[in-house]
């Protein structure tokens, strides 16, 4: 896989007052379709994989496929482990060759979350992988169940998180949530408050429900990597039960147009997050 420097692009991000989109992949369609939209906008992009995702389809075989599809279209592109919540899962990560993985430790307490982070940075710098951390829970967790705990990210404690653990990138909680839940909204003022203590890029969960405005103004207050997955999910599922209403012998119909309805979003994305044409490798 072309080396290419997952802390540098959100450096790039951050000072050109644009956001990176990091959509969630679990198979070769969804893989290509974000992709092609990165390649035809000539952005960068960022190509997650979730825990569940590594269940569904094993470790191996979807890091190749990534990693397959990005050296083959030569795009600007990483992998990134998304919601790893155990130093075991960042561990096998990190040596099947991601560059860059999340370790969410925002159901812990702050202290064990700072030391749980603190061991995955630990780690992962020494081999070159950069870490985003979380602090603050959102309302919905990874694939829009409900977390035991929600809480808004604390400004001071993002300024300590920050200092204690060395993590490149931060996640943080400002009324998003995952799932598109109806009526998400973020709290702008307190995203400003967060983006004047911390220096470094901040990470926009649970993307999928916020209206183009709202991402324009988290971009505009220091939001710089924007993760995007429940609408993929929706755009796949409407696409095969369409698909399967029309007379097929060949599923592979149903999946190209899969890969072409996801296209659109990712393109879609892009646009919105100011990326397009940034993708110099």
């Amino acid at each position: 896989m072309t080396h290419i420097s997952p802390k540098k692009i959100l450096k790039e991000a951050k000072e050109g007052k644009y956001s990176i989109g990091a959509f969630n992949t679990n198979n070769l369609e969804i893989t290509q379709a974000i992709i092609a939209g990165a390649k035809k906008l000539n952005s960068p992009v960022i190509i997650q994989t979730t825990p569940s995702a590594i269940d569904y389809a094993g470790l191996s075989n979807i890091f190749l496929i990534v990693k397959n599809e990005i050296d083959c279209q030569k795009v600007v592109a990483f992998i990134h482990l998304d919601h790893a919540k155990d130093f075991e899962t960042i561990r096998q990560a990190v040596e099947i060759g991601y560059s860059s993985v999340m370790i969410d430790g925002s159901q812990l307490s702050f202290e064990e979350n700072i030391q749980l982070t603190k061991r995955v940075v630990n780690f992962a710098h020494t081999r070159g992988v950069v870490v985003e951390g979380e602090l603050g829970a959102i309302g919905k967790g990874e694939g829009g169940l409900t977390e035991k705990n929600s809480s808004l990210t604390d400004p001071n404690q993002a300024v300590e998180f920050v200092k204690r653990t060395g993590v490149d990138s931060l996640a943080i909680s400002i009324g998003n949530a995952h799932g598109a839940p109806v009526g998400e909204k973020i709290d702008l003022d307190l995203l400003s408050v967060i983006a004047g203590k911390v220096s470094i890029p901040l990470v926009l969960h649970g993307s999928s429900g916020l209206k183009k405005r709202d991402l324009k103004m988290a971009i505009a207050n220091g939001i710089c990597k924007i993760n995007i997955d429940t609408n993929i999910k929706t755009a796949v599922i409407e696409t095969m039960r369409a698909g399967l209403k029309k007379p097929t012998k060949d599923y592979r119909e149903i999946m190209s147009q899969v890969r072409i309805e996801v296209e659109m979003i990712v393109e879609k994305y892009i646009t919105i997050l100011g990326s397009e044409k940034k993708g110099k490798v």
